[in-house]
């Protein structure tokens, strides 16, 4: 949304902020990707990519990753990336605990790495940071002044969610569809599909939301559209019926699981399949989002 409406990000001093951000997505993913070869006992495909392995796991991740300390990880990363067995530890990452960006920024490694390096927008999309505690974005879209308020997701974050609900007028609520065949970080056995259901039926029944616009967001259709020709949705809920490997059918019956949820019936659930690192589809969605809540809150304002 910042960059669609609010700060465009032309400014390189403000894109170059994200570099540390991505420098340690990308380190610490590969440090992920050689424990999880070594924990599933998947082997080398060239023994001596071990010495870059050693190397790269010793990464302390309370050292400040700048262009020179990250320059040292450029040729054993790019290595090992090539290595069958890393990619091997890669095809079963639904195991084990890995952001969704690594391969985007280990396939540009040269470019990421270049001493003259400046984030694009993309790289930004793709920059993954935590959410924690609240944040606040004001952005003017088109005369009208919104203000988001961004929570973090995570189990240990959500008590404070209620401190941000006082005068909201819409919840914009973000499940990643991609994830069906995954668990959380925090329990490494709850499905995460299924925690997204279980949070999303405790907003929606919330009594204190009556009024309150709730729109669903089933994101990173990207990352579904590729998984299903791999991975059967059937496998982890075994009340989907249909071809797993059709991606209309699997939007159908991941919607059909949140609306489920929903006990008051007399309206529709206001929902969008997105792609959140794609900025054109966001902004087609986001007009439609931008329509419905001004519509409720102008109905709000006529009851008052």
């Amino acid at each position: 949304m910042q960059i669609i409406y609010g700060q465009d990000f032309e400014n390189e001093v403000v894109r170059e902020t994200f570099k540390g951000v991505i420098y340690n997505n990308v380190v610490k993913g590969m440090r992920v990707l050689i424990d999880a070869r070594h924990k599933l006992g998947i082997p080398w495909g060239n023994d001596a990519c071990a010495k870059d392995a050693d190397f790269v796991f010793a990464y302390d991740s309370n050292t400040r990753l700048d262009e020179r300390e990250f320059s040292k990880y450029i040729e054993p990363m790019k290595k090992l990336w090539t290595d069958s067995g890393i990619r091997t530890a890669f095809d079963r990452r639904r195991e084990f605990q890995l952001g969704d960006s690594l391969r985007y920024f280990l396939e540009t490694l040269d470019r990421v790495g270049n001493p003259m390096y400046i984030p694009s927008k993309l790289d930004i999309l793709h920059a993954r940071k935590a959410t924690k505690g609240i944040s606040e974005h004001h952005i003017l879209i088109k005369g009208v002044p919104f203000m988001f308020v961004d929570v973090g997701g995570q189990r240990s974050q959500r008590q404070k969610w209620y401190q941000c609900f006082v005068g909201i007028t819409s919840i914009l609520f973000l499940a990643s569809s991609s994830e069906f065949d995954q668990v959380l970080m925090e329990d490494r056995k709850t499905n995460r599909l299924q925690e997204s259901c279980d949070i999303f039926e405790t907003i929606i029944n919330n009594k204190s939301f009556s009024n309150v616009s709730i729109i669903l967001f089933l994101n990173k259709m990207d990352l579904l559209r590729e998984k299903i020709k791999h991975v059967s949705i059937a496998d982890y809920f075994c009340q989907f019926e249909g071809d797993p490997q059709d991606l209309d059918t699997v939007k159908a019956f991941e919607l059909s699981l949140f609306d489920s949820r929903r006990r008051e019936r007399n309206k529709p659930l206001f929902h969008h399949f997105t792609t959140a690192i794609d900025t054109e589809n966001i902004k087609h969605v986001f007009q439609d989002v931008k329509d419905t809540i001004l519509h409720d809150n102008l109905r709000s304002l006529m009851l008052q």
